[in-house]
């Protein structure tokens, strides 16, 4: 298996999460700007909750510098890190439940990685939006007091691929604005698969509970 790398906190070592030691993912690699917390938590919660979009223009930068990461192979702890390897890899933002979105005004995870998206292109790497690929279907109970293990449950199901959506052998880039547990991630990452994703790369802005982070070690 390979390991969940957080790009910004220790360049070139290899991580991996307590949920993903007890419970490997479906997605091949994740990478995080910074640790949730201080300015980087501030500026999240206006983006996602005042929505305050101009946010989103210098927050894409930072996301775009973790995304990098996702393009440069590497090994630790005897682990190798595989790449990105099609310059045409979707990008697919973690959608929003249709009300919740309307409640808010955005989704911050979408304007996030459109933001991201522009920024890597001006330096080489054009990654083709695919947004609409990947739709929440059945809106879930707020994630935040709940254990790793209820995440994964509260989102079975939550998730679901458009008809007629072409994933099969696509690399996918899914973004979205913290990682915490992974169980987003996880079960995006799962439903795309499903559908014929070759892989699944996860890229989110900030990390949070930086106590669950340890060494990987095969």
């Amino acid at each position: 298996m390979e390991s969940v790398r957080y790009a910004a906190q220790l360049p070139g070592e290899g991580l991996l999460c307590e949920p993903c030691r007890r419970v490997p993912p479906q997605f091949a690699r994740a990478v995080a700007f910074g640790v949730y917390r201080d300015g980087l938590r501030e500026m999240v919660h206006l983006l996602k909750y005042n929505g305050m979009r101009p946010l989103a223009a210098p927050l894409g930068q930072l996301l775009a510098q973790a995304m990098l990461q996702l393009r440069e192979p590497g090994q630790a702890g005897g682990a190798n890190f595989t790449a990105v390897a099609a310059d045409d890899a979707l990008l697919i933002a973690v959608p929003l439940y249709a009300a919740r979105e309307r409640q808010r005004g955005c989704n911050q995870a979408r304007l996030l990685a459109e933001s991201a998206r522009r920024e890597l292109a001006e330096r080489g790497w054009r990654l083709s939006p695919a947004h609409h690929v990947l739709q929440r279907v059945r809106d879930t109970e707020t994630q935040f007091a709940l254990s790793p293990t209820g995440r994964r449950r509260n989102l079975r199901g939550a998730f679901a691929v458009a008809a007629g959506a072409q994933l099969a052998g696509r690399e996918v880039v899914l973004v979205d604005d913290i990682y915490t547990t992974g169980a987003t991630a996880r079960e995006c990452a799962r439903v795309l698969r499903r559908a014929g994703a070759a892989r699944v790369w996860v890229a989110t802005l900030a990390r949070a509970q930086v106590e669950m982070v340890a060494r990987w070690q095969p």
